[in-house]
């Protein structure tokens, strides 16, 4: 999940989001090409993660329960290498190594406690490949600034006005559902359903990456986004589809803005899936039938899913800034590739630490409350297991409710220790749970 880090530190979903930082354009004909813009770059990041749990009410359990009395542990290495092989191009591979489990094996919570914890954990460090991807900017004029060096991003120059293309192998949330306050579990918010709208549902496979492209076309404030990915093979697992025989499309549109000074901005964005996904009628019908809740596997056929989201955030003042989403999907399949949440509201802010002389300073607090649909309470009290959730029975649902606080220290250049509070009402939308108290620390350096 999920979805990084930029240089030093931090990024978007599991990185830089390749759609917030600024990109090199391709230079007008009768223009010379800048000298400062960087040929190639390496740069690397590293990040520990450690939660616990204490005891908690749990009078029954199922195969996705979230236990008490626990603690885990994350760690990853990351590798950002790029070359320009030419004007306004950029190619970029993203080599990394993992390590460690989310709590209960990243089970138990809709909107889980650590999106650097995936889906596929093992106790050794193992190699994968997040990213390989192509970005091509093409100059539509408008006004020259600077870009900075970041990971996956190298130094240059960009019009205001620009055609960006990516392909390869990358996350859909590199691209859309981008925010500044909330969507990098390495340097902000670590929730699954804070760094992300709860309910988008986005292509990808059990480490959160896809095969796909897409085009961002920006004129003046507005923004434009779309995009085509592969959906995983079988839904939440690692193995994805290569010739987009289940896909995803992906729309977004970003208006940029100033109030009193200060830029915000406001995404509103879409996605539909087709894909080998049970219906959760079909699967209540089967169970109503023979008093056993089929597994998933047997009821998938090619069904369609999707949804939306809003996604605002507003700098307040130089030291303060707040976000806010809101998200919804259909509720009649299974989760495809992200988490079982139907619809899902979030809102909080971050500070930096120069308001109280710590400049290297982060903290920050949100809240968000996630639902599901009716049909998926009757089957998760079925005893039906979602993605992430199911206890066996839910005689007493509602809806998750989760706050999570944190204050990052800036030890050195580059390297944070971030202390991470989360307090989880009603897990897995059962009332019968709970509350949870997850107690996390983070470590993580970049260069």
């Amino acid at each position: 999940m999920r979805f990084m880090s930029t240089v030093g530190c931090s990024g978007a979903r599991w990185l830089a989001p390749l759609a917030m930082v600024a990109m090199p354009a391709l230079a007008r004909a009768d223009e010379p090409a800048p000298t400062d813009a960087q040929a190639w770059a390496i740069h690397g990041q590293t990040t520990f993660t450690v939660q616990g749990t204490p005891g908690f009410r749990s009078p029954f359990t199922g195969e996705n329960s979230l236990t008490p009395h626990q603690a885990q542990e994350t760690w990853d290495v990351t590798l950002y290498a790029g070359v320009r092989p030419w004007r306004g191009a950029e190619i970029w591979v993203n080599p990394e190594i993992d390590q460690g489990f989310g709590l209960s094996d990243t089970l138990g919570v809709a909107g889980f406690p650590s999106a650097e914890a995936y889906k596929v954990g093992k106790a050794n460090p193992y190699f994968k490949l997040p990213r390989l991807f192509l970005r091509q900017t093409i100059d539509l004029g408008g006004d020259n600034a600077k870009v900075d060096a970041a990971a996956n991003q190298l130094r240059g120059h960009q019009r205001a006005d620009r055609l960006v293309l990516t392909l390869g192998k990358f996350g859909v949330v590199d691209v859309f559902d981008t925010n500044t306050y909330a969507h990098d579990p390495r340097g902000d918010f670590l929730n699954w359903s804070l760094i992300d709208a709860g309910s988008f549902d986005y292509a990808a496979n059990a480490w959160g990456f896809t095969f796909g492209g897409a085009a961002e076309l920006y004129k003046g404030a507005w923004t434009l986004r779309t995009g085509l990915f592969d959906l995983s093979k079988v839904p939440n697992q690692p193995s994805l589809e290569t010739g987009f025989q289940q896909y995803q499309i992906v729309g977004e549109v970003e208006h940029r803005h100033t109030i009193a000074g200060h830029p915000g901005a406001i995404r509103l964005g879409g996605f539909f899936t087709r894909g080998k996904l049970a219906l959760l009628r079909d699967m209540i019908a089967a169970h109503d039938q023979t008093g056993v809740m089929p597994d998933n596997a047997s009821q998938r056929r090619m069904n369609d899913h999707g949804g939306g989201y809003v996604n605002v955030e507003q700098e307040i003042s130089k030291t303060l800034g707040v976000f806010a989403r809101a998200s919804a999907s259909d509720g009649v399949t299974e989760a495809d590739d992200f988490t079982d949440i139907d619809r899902s509201v979030s809102v909080g802010g971050a500070l930096s630490g120069q308001g109280w002389g710590r400049a290297a300073d982060k903290a920050g607090f949100a809240g968000v409350v996630n639902g599901i649909s009716r049909s998926r309470q009757i089957f998760l009290a079925d005893g039906g297991l979602g993605t992430l959730v199911g206890d066996g029975k839910l005689p007493h649902p509602g809806d998750e409710w989760i706050a999570e606080s944190w204050y990052s220290f800036g030890v050195l250049r580059g390297v944070t220790v971030t202390a991470d509070y989360q307090f989880i009402v009603n897990p897995a939308y059962n009332r019968d749970r709970g509350p949870v108290h997850v107690f996390g620390l983070r470590l993580h350096a970049g260069i």
